[in-house]
């Protein structure tokens, strides 16, 4: 099959941890000179970037008479800082350059690590064995909300002010509702870059917490608009996987966007362990993604020639292998993924008609920016739209947070607020009424 050539990889090699100590004693100096170099550079920062305010005032205030020789020291100064800020942003360590790395080969086919087998049996013991962690509090399964972002600054001010927006959303929404939240910075894996880094991730939290019932991946652009809808988890008590799609467009059309990978739930399971395992051998960077990225063009209706992604990776996987799809759920019924376009511009209809707590194309649960990259310096859709759209978005989620504390946002557009209702000497009246958690055990009642 066209899916195991994708699979194959050149041969590559990894730092290794299980070198003789010699090599664990060179090992830990590069560590420990890298660590000072960073720290130095720290130190160089703060100085610079002292020096360079003490120019700009001076410069402001009048002092403009410099001499030649002052002008090419202010220049240097300049240019110094440009050098470690570029070093900083760079993912490249000193390390990096040193060759005499001890070095493993990787087998021919890529893993996300050593099999794990019989979980599910472990997992319950483990479980059995530490009481202070159940997978079960006040009646919900446990359900671990992981999110990220790139380790280095983003092109432009701009996107990093915007993943903070959309990081302080999902920490109202899970703190309202009793989530746990991991939001991630590092590469776990160098092979699994960019889409493919949350495969990783996901695999270590499972390892990592199983106390954990569910791992929800939600992507950095994707923000919750409902604040009172909850995941009906007792609706997938048989199933393994929720992801937002539609079975015609899988399986009668194979359409590329049949799923969406940009929020999903995953069971904490030796089926999801397996599945993941299944997933990964498409992802390694270099000639194996671009390889596999043209099996996927070709197997699948109008995806562009591209290297492979994750989403494109999961529908083949799902077509070509149906014995996966007894334990996955494709939901539809509310918006898990919810597309921006057709979503932002009716926002104050919605407010006009409706109310939160439906989830769907009325009150739309989760709204998922696809094509805009405001973290970096390209997307496809002009960046003015992208970041009003993103702008409404999130004022119309924190709107519904601020409503308990009797404020809201003037506009949808507007990071200012205004106050709605005044103070009484009865505050927990206002509680009662207009706290979201009251909304949410309403709508899971009716």
């Amino acid at each position: 099959m066209g899916q195991e050539r994708a699979q194959k990889r050149g041969s590559a090699t990894l730092p290794t941890s299980t070198a003789p100590t010699a090599v664990s004693r060179t090992a830990r100096t590069l560590r420990g000179g890298r660590q000072i170099h960073k720290t130095l550079n720290n130190i160089k920062i703060t100085i610079l970037c002292g020096l360079v305010t003490i120019l700009v005032l001076r410069g402001t205030i009048g002092f403009s008479s410099l001499s030649p020789e002052t002008d090419l020291e202010n220049q240097a100064i300049i240019e110094e800082t440009n050098r470690i800020l570029a070093e900083i942003r760079s993912d490249k360590d000193p390390e990096d350059d040193n060759q005499n790395q001890p070095t493993i080969n990787l087998n021919e086919t890529y893993t996300l690590g050593v099999k794990i087998s019989n979980w599910d049996h472990k997992r319950t013991r483990w479980l059995t064995r530490n009481q202070d962690f159940p997978n079960i509090v006040n009646g919900k399964a446990r359900i671990l909300l992981v999110t990220g972002s790139p380790p280095n600054p983003c092109d432009n001010a701009i996107g990093d002010h915007y993943l903070l927006k959309s990081i302080k959303n999902k920490i109202d929404y899970c703190r309202i509702h009793g989530i746990e939240i991991v939001y991630n910075m590092a590469h776990l894996d160098k092979e699994l870059s960019g889409y493919w880094a949350k495969l990783p991730l996901i695999r270590r939290l499972m390892l990592s917490h199983p106390e954990v019932e569910w791992i929800w991946w939600m992507d950095s652009d994707a923000l919750f608009t409902d604040m009172v809808f909850e995941v009906p988890l007792s609706k997938y008590k048989d199933h393994n996987l929720v992801i937002h799609g539609y079975p015609d467009l899988l399986f009668d059309q194979k359409s590329w966007i049949a799923l969406n990978t940009g929020s999903f739930l995953l069971r904490n399971c030796q089926w999801s362990l397996d599945l993941l395992d299944d997933w990964a051998p498409m992802g390694p960077k270099g000639p194996v993604r671009e390889e596999a990225g043209k099996i996927l063009t070709a197997s699948l209706k109008g995806r562009p020639a591209f290297e492979a992604d994750d989403q494109s990776a999961l529908i083949y996987l799902l077509i070509t292998k149906s014995e996966w799809m007894s334990k996955v759920f494709v939901e539809n019924s509310y918006f898990l993924h919810g597309y921006w376009a057709g979503l932002v511009d009716r926002y104050e209809e919605m407010m006009e008609k409706y109310h939160p707590g439906l989830g769907d194309e009325r009150w739309p649960f989760v709204t998922h920016f696809v094509g805009c990259k405001p973290c970096g310096s390209y997307g496809d859709y002009p960046v003015q739209r992208c970041l009003s759209s993103m702008e409404r978005a999130f004022n119309f989620a924190d709107n519904q947070v601020l409503k308990l504390y009797g404020f809201r946002h003037r506009g949808l557009l507007s990071p200012k607020i205004k106050r709605i209702r005044n103070e009484t000497v009865t505050p927990l009246q206002y509680v009662d009424l207009f706290d979201i958690r009251h909304s949410g055990q309403a709508t899971t009642s009716n």
